[in-house]
């Protein structure tokens, strides 16, 4: 499988690298939080590290570590706007339940 992207969040990322300047890809992975066991990491990585698993859609560079793989494998990254909020979105195949915030999940 692999990690992908909407146009949506492409843009966005693309737009955020070229505004900071410097940046080889998207990092993503997972963290032990909240109230449903784990959480995504997000951040701008300026270079990959060779344990790093790195795939490429719609011509932005997303790197996972290979302990967060097993998690997020298969996610869509997407991004959007409800209401007054605006940010990354997870289409992950892999949750089995989240919790009510929508800040944690578990698989």
């Amino acid at each position: 499988m692999a990690i992908t992207l909407t146009d949506a969040a492409a843009k966005h990322v693309v737009q955020f690298i070229e505004n900071r300047g410097k940046g080889e890809a998207l990092r993503l992975g997972v963290k032990t939080n909240g109230c449903s066991g784990m959480a995504y990491v997000l951040e701008f990585a300026d270079k990959v590290e060779d344990e790093d698993v790195v795939f490429e859609d719609r011509g932005v560079k997303v790197i996972v570590d290979p302990k967060s793989l097993v998690y997020i494998d298969g996610t869509e990254l997407d991004y959007g706007r409800e209401g007054l909020n605006e940010g990354f979105k997870f289409n992950n195949p892999n949750v089995k339940d989240s919790c009510g915030c929508g800040e944690s999940f578990n698989v």
